[in-house]
């Protein structure tokens, strides 16, 4: 396989992490989950969410099931802040926390690589990037929520391809979902590293990294 020319990147636990006061808003703040718990969850959502699959909306899916061991674990009945919690989810607004040294990163990658963007979103992850000041590191940002098709369906890789004039064997996807980022991008013809931070995925054998600067390294061997 090629080498890659082109990474497209996704946003979500990739490059930008939830704000987790805002996004659970409909919760008391004692009630809160810790950050260790918050990965804890998102690994076992993870797990349960690859081994059964995705139909209808995806991000829709993915949340609902995080959002029900949430308050499963809490002791809290759902009632409708379970759809809230999903609502606020995929508010491309609250998505707004980068760790230190992200930008930096990319910016090396950048000068070795054209970078771009795909991202499930609400057609407003462009504007959140610009206000989190990495906005200008991508060529393109191709977001569902204005193209009309969710990841992992090939129609939304095939669009980011297309504006990057791209071909897909030269072409990296960095993702944190399996079934999703890297099953999606895979079934379009490119190539892909899962972005692991929680570390649901250690025992696999697919390629992962932790950080922007791990895929620096990884890119490099």
């Amino acid at each position: 396989m090629a080498a890659p020319s082109v990474i497209f990147f996704d946003v979500g636990n990739t490059l930008l992490f939830p704000n987790r006061a805002n996004l659970l808003a409909p919760l008391p703040s004692d009630r809160h989950p810790t950050l260790a718990q918050w990965q804890a969850l998102e690994r076992r959502t993870k797990t349960e969410f690859d081994r059964d699959g995705q139909s209808g909306r995806v991000d829709h899916g993915f949340w609902s099931i995080f959002h029900r061991h949430l308050l499963e674990d809490l002791d809290e009945k759902p009632d409708g802040r379970l759809q809230e919690l999903v609502q606020n989810t995929q508010k491309s607004a609250n998505w707004d926390q980068i760790l230190p040294g992200t930008r930096a990163a990319l910016d090396r990658i950048a000068s070795r690589y054209r970078i771009a963007v795909i991202s499930n979103a609400d057609g407003k992850i462009e504007n959140v990037l610009s206000r989190c000041g990495i906005r200008d590191c991508f060529e393109s940002i191709t977001d569902s929520g204005i193209v009309g098709f969710e990841k992992p369906r090939p129609e939304i890789f095939e669009a980011a391809l297309g504006v990057m004039k791209a071909r897909a064997d030269e072409s990296l996807y960095v993702g944190d979902v399996y079934s999703v980022d890297y099953v999606g991008a895979g079934n379009a013809g490119m190539q892909a590293v899962l972005f692991d931070v929680s570390g649901a995925y250690r025992d696999r054998q697919e390629p992962r990294v932790g950080s922007v600067e791990e895929l620096e390294e990884w890119l490099e061997r």
